[in-house]
């Protein structure tokens, strides 16, 4: 017999069938499209089930079947937010695109329409952020488009230089303040360079006045759901908003405008505040460098102070990258229930997920004993700074990588099933990162991150260990810890105990110098002790970190990548191979002099990908970094120049646990 029709729109294993005798049958159960590409991830919101894909690089969404739901999809299509400008103005956000109801820009309004797919292969451009700007009076960089189908959501216009208007994008570019008029900040919805309209993308940048030669603040830049600040007297304005969106199964806030630059190298009063959603904040006095805009998430990067007549100033931060994510209705998850308490739970493939940022305890709730994978990563170590001689400084090491997966690290400790109920928690601790300073010596290390619990259950993931640094020969090996730092000059580095060992560093009297990189748990920190035989562009950077296994790629619960796109980010980061990198080394420090044996374009030692931070460069513009939170990554160091900031800070460590939802 036909079956009763319902006006359930979806089908389901609990649908009324009218059957008789033998010839009833259970119906199918119905299944949204088929489809590839991304990180794929599945959730539950309001009682109806999502299939969501990630991209945060360039890639192909595949439609291979339509299923038996509407072949409708949800989208989010954000582009790569402009870079603050050198003594100027904060950075425009991407543009901000979303069909999801009151979570598009231009204040909750309507949303735009879904997509209709097909059976093809849709290609994904996720936009770049704007590269940092180190040249005086000149805007920062605009970011690039990101484009889904008949999606385009343009990059952010960069923050106006000293005396500039901002210039257009997705959301405008703050304005930079100087000698004159006012300046206006840049137009949202406009292509930059262009007067073409667009769909509502984001907002204008702030605008800023003149106060006389430098001590004008700067504005800052527009974002997906604000106007940039003007520019208060000497002090920076504030980055827009960004908008908050749940389309990936979490609430997360991207495309925050950059922060201006404050006015004076002598004024009291502080950059711009960055614009919520990762935007980056502005310079303060004294030349400071503006923040970069936090990766994947559009966001614009903070305006730098300019030292009038110091060609050393910082410069402007760099734009966030862009992100594409495409959302629609499947009919089941493929994931279960949680069946234990602690972290931040996600559902990933046939895994739940506790992920782990602060100390916390894990309980199983399940009735019975429960199985377990875990990564528990450390605190890195920071970097270092050096008085001697030519004043350079090693990268601090990444904090030190353990777990029981086969495999993965060479530091696998078996962990028995976890026992039901509170007697037989686990305590989750997580390791900070070693602390930057002001001043000379070698790094702090990292602090432990443990999982302790009943009878045989200890297990410590070492933290990193700081650069080497300071005064004096003695104190210049790099410290020894889950991986080690990197020397300060070519004396020996200290044994890494679950990671790799730092780098030598090389540094006689008034010549080319240079501090070795931190080690990373998946290779060696940078630097041999020679110079001649230093490869160009790879004689400090910091030791590369590992890829998590893919069990753990959640792209819902990976913490945020940190605002370290110089040195390849953290988790959800692209690196060599992809996103998802834990404990990278921090960069060491570098010295430049007349003989230029280390070339130009080497100015920046890198940090490791999976978070650690890079290193700064001298005589030129310092820009060490510190190591992404929750990823256990190395902080930067810094050479002795005329800049007397602080080393960069280790990153926090994290824990991850796993287990069957079946």
């Amino acid at each position: 017999m036909a079956p009763i029709k319902s006006n359930n729109p979806v089908a389901s294993y609990f649908d009324f069938f009218s059957r008789s005798g033998t010839d009833a049958v259970a119906p199918a159960p119905v299944s949204g499209l088929t489809a590839t590409g991304g990180v794929i991830s599945d959730y539950e919101s309001g009682g109806v089930n999502y299939r969501a894909h990630v991209f945060t690089s360039s890639g192909t969404f595949n439609v291979t079947d339509l299923g038996d739901i509407a072949s409708t999809v949800d989208y989010l299509v954000i582009g790569g937010g402009a870079s603050g400008a050198f003594g100027g103005g904060g950075g425009g956000a991407g543009g901000y695109r979303s069909s999801v109801t009151g979570e598009n820009s231009g204040g909750g309004g309507s949303a735009e329409s879904s997509l209709s797919v097909s059976v093809q292969s849709y290609p994904i451009t996720v936009g770049g952020g704007g590269a940092a700007t180190f040249a005086p009076s000149r805007p920062g960089k605009a970011g690039t488009a990101s484009v889904f189908s008949t999606i385009t959501s343009q990059g952010g216009g960069g923050g106006g230089g000293e005396g500039e208007d901002g210039t257009n994008g997705g959301s405008g570019g703050g304005a930079g303040g100087g000698p004159g008029s006012t300046f206006a900040g840049g137009t949202a919805n406009r292509e930059a360079g262009t007067t073409n309209p667009a769909p509502t993308q984001g907002y204008n940048g702030g605008q800023a006045s003149s106060s006389g030669a430098g001590g004008s603040g700067s504005a800052g830049g527009g974002g997906a759901g604000g106007t940039g600040g003007d520019a208060p007297n000497s002090a920076g304005g504030s980055g827009g908003n960004g908008v908050v969106s749940t389309i990936t199964g979490s609430s997360v806030t991207r495309a925050g405008g950059g922060g201006g630059g404050a006015g004076a190298q002598l004024s009291p009063d502080a950059g711009g505040a960055p614009g919520p959603g990762g935007g980056g904040a502005g310079g303060g006095p004294g030349g400071d460098k503006g923040d970069n805009g936090t990766m994947t998430t559009g966001s614009g990067g903070g305006g730098s102070t300019q030292r009038y007549g110091d060609p050393n100033s910082f410069g402007g931060g760099s734009g966030g990258s862009g992100i594409v994510v495409v959302r629609y209705q499947i009919g089941a998850q493929q994931s279960g229930s949680a069946k234990a308490t602690g972290g931040a739970i996600s559902y990933y493939g046939d895994k739940t997920i506790h992920v782990f940022t602060s100390t916390s305890d894990f309980t199983n709730t399940s009735g019975g004993p429960l199985t377990v994978d875990y990564i528990a990563v450390a605190g890195g170590g920071s970097g270092a700074r050096e008085t001697y001689s030519t004043g350079t400084g090693g990268g601090g090491g990444a904090g030190g990588v353990i777990s029981n997966i086969p495999g993965f690290m060479p530091s696998t400790t078996a962990i028995p099933a976890v026992g039901p109920g509170s007697p037989n928690k686990l305590t989750v601790t997580i390791g900070a990162g070693g602390a930057g300073f002001p001043g000379s010596g070698a790094g702090n290390d990292g602090v432990n991150s443990t999982i302790a619990g009943p009878g045989p259950i200890s297990i410590t993931a070492n933290g990193g260990g700081g650069g080497g640094g300071g005064p004096s020969n003695p104190t210049s090996a790099g410290r020894s810890g889950g991986s080690s730092g990197g020397s300060s000059r070519n004396v020996a580095v200290g044994p890494a105990t679950q990671g790799n060992p730092g780098g030598k560093g090389y540094g006689p009297v008034s010549s080319d110098a240079y501090g070795g990189g931190g080690g990373g748990a998946g290779g060696a920190g940078g630097g041999d002790g020679t110079i001649d035989a230093v490869q160009p562009n790879n004689y400090a950077v910091g030791g590369n970190g590992v890829r998590l296994p893919s069990t753990f790629q959640d792209p819902v619960q990976a913490p945020g990548p940190g605002t370290t796109p110089v040195s390849g980010g953290g988790l959800g980061t692209p690196g060599p191979a992809g996103g998802f990198y834990l404990a990278g080394g921090g960069g060491g420090s570098s010295y430049r002099a007349s003989n230029a044996k280390i070339p130009n374009a080497s100015n920046y030692p890198n940090g490791g990908f999976g978070g650690g931070g890079s290193g700064s460069y001298y005589p030129g513009t310092p820009a060490n970094e510190n190591g992404a939170v929750a990823t256990g990554g190395g902080g930067g160091a810094i050479g002795n120049g005329a800049h007397q900031l602080p080393t960069g800070s280790g990153g926090s460590g994290i824990v991850l646990i796993a287990y069957d939802t079946v």
